[in-house]
């Protein structure tokens, strides 16, 4: 046998020894040499099995090169993963490694390698994350499934392992599932029953199933009769598993049998009964095997299992058994219930072969896949040392060692002299880790090679030749072919030395030879009767039939008879007068149809156009051979070059026409989807699941679908199958497009089709690319062009080009796009750097390099906002304190000047210690820190400088004040602020850098810190112990940055743990027998606002309870002072805490409003007794809950009771409650009421009554009471004698008044820059200014004048400074000029006139905050929450110094935080990466108070709130349209990184359209005119011709300058300088033309893709003209004929709306083609002899050039072969009388023919007859 057969030579790649070994010498572990076998183990694996995610099987790349295995090493604890000669990663494990594999699980996406050691399983992740589970059980194995891990216990598997490492490993179970991108967490239970229960069946089971890292092992059960009973037999040794499909074998060392077990998952729920162990719930959705097979084979068990493929495409499982030195091979039967899932499999038969040693190799089909399995060979290796290659039973060749090899491979042997003798004498002992088609080979004398069986051809061609071969035949029809190809043995491919073009010549030559042996036996044969059975059997209907349904089942493991196919072992080579002949010329005639298959696909390919030649050169023959002479007249058409000797065309009987892709295609585009032949379309193509063709299939598809076509699944109407993928279409066009995305075709792939097939493709995508749908994935909006919507879909960050690393999206995209990174410098950056920001009296060097914490704020989007001006420069001047401040001295210095200098200091003191607040709103989250990094605090200056003295430096004297006191508070906001600037982080925070920031000793910028933290929410990773750490320190102010921070983080949370840590904070709450704690006041008033933050919304009942009667409890101690600061504190947290609920939310409202009216001194108490009752209750229970006296102190109560009322009533509309909060209408009344009550009252009233705010000034009026507004008017006009009133109660309630009303419109309009507001709050602002000192600005008498009369100065500076405030809220975020130069004016006011004082400093650095909020980022909401905390921020009651907290606790004013939203949004372009401006459409909804709205934004901008907001359109025409809808929801902005923020955290991208320049570098729009642009630069070209030299250099770099200017794509950049280059060498001022033309094209209409279409067709009818006339062709082909018509044929369709909307290329282009190419025609003067010739004798022209020309002839005029014009005249002649024209009749006998090719048939007809 050995001498039958062929024989091939083993290619040794290198000698093999496990680098894992070379590793450990080269760290100094191993010694040298090989170490005992026994000491470690490898294992060698394609590196597909360790792709994360898992590689798509159709992919028909192969993720491993000639030599790319991987490699895993074991040794002890220590696992080596190499590649080649590369350490990949290294794994070290606690204990020692007893065995290794790699793992997929269905919920995870990434490979597992799993650790099996003595008692841990370890799951490392491909980047190194671990899970560690313990085993209370001995495993002995572990064996890779589908969907998980099959744990083999041992024998005394069922004892419990105890050991300390599995207790400390434990807490490694409830690691979060965040690794592995999972979104559930598996919680651990051990109590249940259901734990129990499964732990029990675990430790029961002596095999486990692992499904998830996070789970616990699962008991597993045996299916026997529809029962299911618990796998318990521990002799049922594992000895195979399939990672690919559920399938595992195990032999039964007590029953000495072998047995293969189908794992299924389903649920058995229904099955099980009484007689099951487990509950019914308990068994549900449990793995079961079911035994497929069973046999006593053997008496040990199989030393090796694999899974082969058999010769008819059936899986087999081959069980080595090394006794008997046989291979039993099982075939199995796979039943596809569903695609998804493999269906039942079934035992189906079972054969043998001598086997010594066997591995499973990938050769003789590399990228056949059957179903999921790739089909695998078997190299066995024979008890004769010989090495043979079988495909299933048949046993193709032999393999054997090379005759030499050089001294290279044999580095550790020591050989003698003469190589070659000793290696001839080598024999093969052992073959070993095989990996597709590379196996490890011992030889005799110990040395191990690598080697290659040649897996893929080196040719292309020859690959693709035998796929298809594969694919299309019958399964015993390509028996034959590997039987030939396989078994020869003088073939020069044979040799490790061949190349591409021998290994194409071997192929070509076997076909051949078969063409020439039976080819001639088909003029002898005649279509007569068959002499024999057997033919007649063989050309049944039966037998067609039945080879229809193998070959359809070929890949769908459906079973095929195996001895039907007995013939295929047969030598191939028989005599020709055999009886197997016939079966032979059909072998050969679907050889060529599958060929021809092969040959319309790579028609389609440009690249592969030499391929092309010499498939249809092989075509050519083979379809000779046959007799099929209308494919040799097909062939000769496309390639002139390879006519051959054949009878005479004319006289062919055989009427076949060979299916074309270019006819479908054109007769689809001129007549009609419907009216398209089927037969056109080769029987390969319309094959589910094919490879070798598949790129002709999904073309044709896309086309269908184009045009209509009906789809029915995934099977089209046109006869081929398409993916879709999913998304909406509303036209033919879109689901073209989706198609083309679920078919992986992007640009690239478009860009390998000729240019008139893939015209029609970019018609659908030109179509799309406007307004495509919403819902598309990212890869359909990258296909079209439209990269902003894709990475707006994706939502990722742009600069983490996390866009192009997706596969996906890169197979879409243009190739020449891909790593295409911006360089251009934007033209927005600052002309001098961030550092030279300050003003000329602040920018002396010695101070530029110092801290502010202000320096990152200047970037790209900021400049891009405000980089027209330098108000980011002057904030940052303003807010400053870092630096000492210039003092002013006189101009002949004394000794006095000291304590001048000293009084300056002091008063700026008081404003630097107030910058904090600002500068905290001004960076808020504007930057981001590493976490490796400390926090940088920027200093508190209160020194001063002299730039008369050259800059000395002066020191603020606190020797009569204490320094400490002073600077504390000012610390903490410092902290405050430095913290704030730090942006939410994307991920959590870590705890541990919290903890990495705290100092040693406790300090008031941590607390400010700790508090800044909070308010972003950063705390809530802060544990219970971490915040006991922070108290045990007693440090108060830390206390209160703790208590407030945490609250603030765990918002509306109502945690216990931070309740219980509150309520220990207000003495008041504590029992009476605890002992009595000395807190201080400011630590319970933060301690109650907590309590009211944490339990925000809930109205919890007791709470509200305790907090209202927080609000009138006496205060203990000597902190007096601070007792309405406390009642402040308590009255605002019962406001969050009953937040807008109202009065129906409460069924004892009504005494809770008692006693809050009674607070704030109503005289209106409807429950007296129950009242006085309670409160005499709760004086029972704590001697603390007392009333100062026998009455309220309502001085105390009220501020608080008012803002608890406005709270809780926010929105409410209750006219009953505003009408108890009236203001007092009689002068008796108002002297008895406080004015800043008043102002409460105000505020409180039109929260409460929130619709009815208006900005107007009439609705200002309304809210001041009659008898008020006729005093002050009368008082102002003199009328009224001031003896007879209190005029100062009479203008102080009057001026408060006022203000509460504006605050009340500040709160109404916060964030929405509303121009009513602003242009009202801005007028009353200025009226106050001028009533304190005279201004220029004037504005109308909105106000009496003369208030300065009536109301002292601090109340006006106060109500001043409070309406700023207001105005800074409804500008929020929008740096607005006007209202940033009156704040500026105020800061330098006050400070000019000596008139300092904190709390208005406060106010005014708080106010230019507010106006550039976080840059410019931010702006406020009006949810009920943010009003809440932006009232209490704004409280009315200013500090007076940097230590007051009597009214107010300073730390609240920081609470406004909580009230921002990032509603900013940036236009980035998607091609430069650089933000940019852009027109934006913002569309409002319409509300009770206004229609649907209108207005337009040019970014940077803010948007609306989420409740009105309905929709942002991008608009103007630079740049791409994009819509993006929203739904109205009351809801807050999208917090960052939330997955559904349409703005990707304020980021839009946006695609410039080709022809427009940025709105930066063109504001105007007057650069964008290129049509003139570009016709100055079309004129130089043709100066080129001239004598003129010099002045053509200009006109070139325009081109390319200009190209550049208008767009970013690249090719349209490399052709403009493709054409600069080719006009200075050439003056064909045609073609100069042309081009210029096609640039100006496709810029203005933004289809740079055109390019290749116009340059293409252009050039090549050119090249036709042009060697035509001097007689040399470059073009031996006629493919660019069929190209053009389809081109042609698309004009056509347009025409005739069979394709809509519009073509993209100019028609008339098309049209000047097609009559340049009939002109080319009718100036050809041998042309028409040629053709009449042919179609009279079927011979071609003798010369050359001749028969190119002809070719080109007749592709162009379409005419058939002569044997059917022939017969179409034989039909037309006997029907046509003389003298009549035969058109008619030949037209309907020849419908695609062209009329100039049926008058040239009509004119040889005549000219023969005569």
């Amino acid at each position: 046998m050995a001498s039958a057969m062929g024989s091939r030579r083993l290619t040794v790649l290198r000698e093999f020894r496990p680098h894992g070994l070379a590793v450990e010498e080269a760290d100094g572990e191993g010694a040298p040499g090989p170490p005992p076998p026994q000491d470690y183990d490898y294992f060698l694996f394609d590196p597909a099995l360790a792709v994360s995610p898992s590689p798509d099987p159709s992919d028909e790349a192969s993720f491993s090169g000639a030599d790319g295995d991987h490699e895993l090493f074991i040794r002890g604890n220590q696992i080596i993963w190499s590649n080649g000669s590369r350490v990949h990663k290294r794994y070290v494990s606690p204990n020692t490694v007893i065995m290794a594999c790699w793992c997929r699980m269905n919920a995870i996406s990434d490979a597992l390698l799993c650790v099996l050691q003595v008692d841990t399983l370890s799951l490392y992740n491909v980047t190194g994350e671990i899970v560690s589970i313990p085993l209370p059980y001995a495993v002995s194995s572990i064996w890779p499934l589908p969907f998980g891990l099959l744990l083999q216990k041992s024998t005394d598997g069922g004892h419990m392992v105890s050991s300390s490492s599995s207790l400390l490993n434990a807490r490694d179970l409830n690691r979060p599932s965040k690794e592995y991108g999972l979104t559930y967490n598996v919680p651990f239970q051990a109590n249940t029953l259901e734990t129990d229960s499964k732990a029990n069946g675990a430790i029961i089971s002596s095999h486990l199933i692992l499904k998830h890292p996070l789970e616990e092992p699962q008991a597993t059960y045996v299916e026997e009769k529809d029962k299911l009973t618990m796998m318990r037999d521990f002799d049922e040794k594992t000895i195979w598993t399939s990672d690919v499909i559920p399938l595992i074998a195990s032999y039964h060392k007590g029953k000495f049998q072998h047995s293969v077990w189908q794992i299924d998952g389903a649920s058995y729920q229904e099955a099980m009964n009484e007689n099951t162990m487990l509950p019914v719930d308990i068994s549900s959705h449990k793995c079961a095997f079911r035994k497929i097979w069973q046999g006593k084979c053997s008496q040990s068990a199989a030393s090796k299992v694999f899974l082969a493929t058999d010769i008819d495409g059936m899986p087999i499982i081959s069980f080595l058994l090394h006794e008997q030195k046989i291979l039993l091979a099982v075939r199995i039967q796979v039943d596809d219930t569903t695609e998804e899932a493999l269906g039942d499999i079934k035992p189906h038969m079972s054969w043998n072969i001598p086997a010594f040693a066997a591995v499973p190799v990938v050769v003789t089909r590399p990228r056949v896949r059957v179903g999921v399995l790739p089909f695998t060979d078997i190299l066995v290796l024979s008890s004769d040392n010989d090495l043979l290659l079988y495909s299933g039973k048949q046993c193709l060749c032999r393999y054997t060692l090379p005759n030499e090899l050089g001294k290279g491979f044999f580095s550790n042997h020591e050989l003698n002299s003469d190589i070659s003798d000793i290696y001839s004498d080598l024999k093969i002992t052992s073959i070993a880790d095989a990996v597709e088609g590379r196996i490890n080979v011992t030889c005799s004398n110990g040395l191990m090679l690598r080697c290659s069986l040649r897996k893929n051809p080196s040719s292309s061609l020859v690959s693709d030749c035998i796929t298809a071969m594969a694919e299309g035949l019958q399964s015993c029809f390509y028996n034959q072919f590997v039987s030939l190809f396989w078994g020869d043995s003088d073939a020069a491919y044979l040799h490790s030395s061949s190349q591409v073009d021998s290994e194409w010549e071997y192929f070509s030559h076997e076909i051949k030879r078969v063409c020439t042996k039976y080819g001639q036996t088909l003029s002898t044969k005649s279509l007569t009767l068959p002499s024999k059975a057997w033919d007649f059997l063989i050309n049944s209907k039966y037998h067609s039939q039945y080879c229809k349904r193998a070959l359809s089942s070929s890949n769908s493991f459906l079973p095929v008879s195996y001895n039907t196919c007995k013939t295929v072992f047969n030598p191939f080579l028989q005599d020709e007068h055999s009886s197997d002949v016939p079966y032979n010329i059909r072998f050969m005639r679907e050889t060529l149809e599958t060929l021809h298959a092969l040959y319309e696909n790579l028609k389609l390919n440009i690249l592969r156009k030499e391929d092309l030649g010499r498939l249809a050169s092989l075509l050519c023959t083979v379809a000779s051979s046959l007799g099929e002479h209308s494919y040799v007249d097909y062939y000769c058409r496309d390639f002139p070059l390879n006519l051959i000797e054949s009878p005479s065309l004319a006289s062919s009987n055989s009427l076949t026409t060979p299916p074309s892709l270019f006819r479908w295609f054109e007769y689809c585009l001129r007549h009609g989807l419907d009216s398209a032949k089927l037969e056109d379309i080769p029987t390969l193509m319309r094959k589910q699941k094919v490879s070798a063709v598949s790129w002709g299939r999904k073309v044709l598809s896309f086309y269908s679908l184009l045009l209509g076509a009906e789809r029915k699944g995934k099977n089209l109407s046109s006869g081929v199958y398409c993916e879709v993928a999913s998304g909406s279409a509303r036209n033919t066009e879109e689901l073209t497009v989706l198609a083309m995305v679920a078919e992986k075709f992007g640009h690239q792939q478009l860009d390998l089709l000729p240019v008139g097939v893939s015209l029609v493709l970019r018609h659908a995508l030109d179509k799309c690319r406007d307004s495509p749908p919403d819902d598309w994935p990212a890869t359909a909006y990258v296909l079209v062009g439209r990269e902003d919507l894709a990475t707006t879909k994706m939502g990722t960050v742009r600069k983490e080009n996390l866009l192009w690393n997706n596969d996906n999206l890169t197979s879409m995209s243009v190739p020449y796009m891909l790593h295409l990174q911006p360089v251009i410098i934007p033209t927005t950056a600052p002309d001098i750097p961030a550092s030279e920001v300050l003003n000329s009296d602040d920018s002396d060097s010695v101070y530029k390099s110092v801290e502010d914490g202000m320096e990152h704020i200047f970037t790209s989007t900021t400049q891009l906002r405000f980089g027209h001006d330098l108000r980011l420069n002057e904030v940052r001047r303003l807010l400053c304190s870092a630096r000492p401040v210039a003092i002013q001295t006189p101009t002949n210095p004394s000794v006095s000047d000291q304590d001048l200098h000293q009084q300056q200091l002091w008063n700026f003191a008081q404003r630097t210690t107030a910058l904090p607040f600002g500068r905290g709103a001004f960076t808020l989250a504007t930057t981001y820190t590493l976490l490796t990094e400390v926090m940088v605090f920027p200093k508190l200056v209160l020194a001063g400088r002299l730039p008369a003295q050259q800059n000395a430096t002066v020191n603020l004297d606190l020797s009569s004040r204490s320094v400490s006191e002073f600077k504390s508070w000012a610390e903490f906001h410092n902290g405050v602020a430095a913290g704030l600037r730090l942006a939410p982080f994307q991920e959590k925070m870590l705890r541990t850098w919290i903890q990495y920031n705290r100092p040693s000793e406790p300090n008031f910028t941590h607390a400010g810190l700790l508090l800044a933290f909070g308010l972003h929410e950063h705390l809530r990773v802060l544990t219970m112990t971490d915040a006991y750490r922070y108290l045990s320190q007693e440090h108060d102010i830390t206390t209160l940055g703790l208590l407030l921070g945490l609250a603030a983080s765990h918002r509306g949370t109502m945690d216990p743990a931070i309740s219980k840590m509150l309520y220990f904070h207000v003495p008041s709450r504590h029992p009476s027998s605890t002992p009595e704690l000395e807190l201080p006041t400011l630590l319970q008033s933060a301690a109650v606002m907590g309590i009211g933050l944490l339990y925000e919304g809930s109205a919890h009942a007791l709470t509200m309870k305790i907090l209202l009667g927080e609000i009138g409890r006496r205060s203990g101690g000597d902190n007096v002072l601070e007792r309405e600061g406390y009642a402040v504190a308590a009255g605002s947290a019962l406001g969050f805490v009953a937040l807008g609920h109202g009065i129906c939310a409460f069924g004892f409202m009504d005494t809770f409003l008692d006693r809050l009216f009674e607070y704030i001194g109503s005289k209106e108490v409807y429950h007296d007794k129950y009242l006085n009752a309670t409160t005499a209750d709760d004086q029972s229970c704590n001697p603390g809950q007392m009333m100062d006296g026998t009455q309220i102190n309502v001085d105390v109560t009220a501020p608080g009771a008012i803002i608890a009322l406005a709270l809780i009533f926010l929105k409410a509309e209750s006219e009953e409650i505003a009408a108890r909060l009236n203001i007092p209408n009689t002068y008796f009344d108002l002297q008895y009421v406080r004015p800043d009550f008043v102002m409460l009252r105000i505020i409180a009233r039109n929260l409460i009554l929130w619709s009815r705010i208006q900005p107007t000034k009439g609705w200002v009026d309304s809210q001041i009471p009659e008898t008020v507004k006729s005093g002050v008017s009368n008082m102002s006009e003199g009328t009224i004698d001031s003896d007879e009133l209190d005029t100062e109660a009479l203008f102080q309630a009057y001026v408060n008044i006022v203000t509460g009303a504006c605050i009340a419109l500040g709160l109404k309009y916060a964030g929405s820059r509303n121009g009513d507001a602003q242009e009202l709050l801005y007028a009353y602002t200025v009226h106050f200014l001028n009533e304190i000192k005279h201004i220029p600005v004037q504005t109308s008498n909105i106000l009496p004048k003369g208030l300065l009369q009536y109301v002292d100065r601090g109340t006006l500076e106060l109500c001043l400074h409070l309406i700023v405030l207001s105005l800074s809220l409804v500008m929020a975020g929008s740096g607005n000029l006007q209202t940033f130069r009156l704040l500026r004016y105020l800061r330098g006011r006050i400070s000019a006139e000596g008139q300092v004082n904190y709390g208005l400093q406060m106010a005014v650095s708080l106010a230019i905050g507010f106006l550039f909020l976080g840059g410019g980022t931010h702006t406020f909401s009006t949810q009920n929450s943010a009003i809440a905390a932006l009232l209490i921020s704004l409280y009315p009651c200013l500090p007076t110094g940097p230590n007051d907290n009597r009214c107010h606790l300073q730390a609240f004013r920081h609470l406004y935080v909580i009230a921002t939203e990032p509603r900013w949004v940036q236009t980035v372009d998607v091609d430069t990466e650089l933000p940019v401006y852009c027109p934006l459409e913002v569309t409002v909804a319409e509300t009770e108070y206004y229609d649907e709205t209108n207005y337009c934004e040019v970014t940077p901008c803010l948007l609306p709130e989420r409740s009105v907001l309905k929709s942002i359109r991008v608009c103007g025409p630079r740049y791409w349209p994009q819509v993006i809808k929203l739904a109205r929801e009351d809801k807050p902005w999208w917090r960052s990184g939330d997955k559904t923020d349409p703005f990707n955290g304020g980021v839009l991208y946006i695609k410039r359209k080709v022809g427009s320049c940025s709105y930066s570098d063109d504001p105007i729009g007057c650069q964008s005119l290129i049509s003139r642009a570009m016709h100055e630069v079309c004129d130089a070209p043709s100066a080129s011709c001239s004598n003129q030299p010099n002045s053509t250099n200009d006109s070139y770099f325009r081109v390319d300058q200009l190209v550049s200017t208008f767009s970013a794509n690249p090719s349209l950049i490399a052709f403009a300088k493709l054409c600069s280059m080719s006009w200075k060498s050439r003056c064909n001022s045609n073609f100069q033309e042309f081009c210029s033309q096609v640039l100006y094209e496709c810029m203005s209409k933004d289809r740079p893709s055109l390019l290749q279409v116009y340059i293409s067709f252009y050039t090549t009818i050119e090249l036709m003209w042009e060697h035509l006339k001097t007689g040399h062709f470059p073009l031996y082909d006629s493919l660019f004929l069929p190209n053009l018509k389809v081109a042609l044929a698309y004009n056509e369709a347009l025409v005739d709306a069979r394709i809509t909307n519009g073509g993209i290329i100019h028609s008339t282009f098309l049209e000047s083609l097609m009559k340049r190419v009939g002109d080319i025609f009718a100036e050809l003067p041998n042309l028409k002899d040629n053709l009449h010739r042919y179609l009279s004798t079927g011979t071609w022209p003798d010369t050359q050039n001749d028969v190119v020309v002809l070719s080109w002839y007749l592709q162009w005029y379409n005419i058939p072969p002569p044997h059917v014009v022939a017969s179409a005249v034989e039909k037309v002649r006997p029907r046509v009388c003389a003298g009549v024209s035969m058109l008619p009749l030949l037209r309907l006998l020849l419908p695609t023919t062209h009329l100039v090719g049926l008058m040239e048939i009509e004119k040889l007809q005549i000219v023969m007859e005569y």
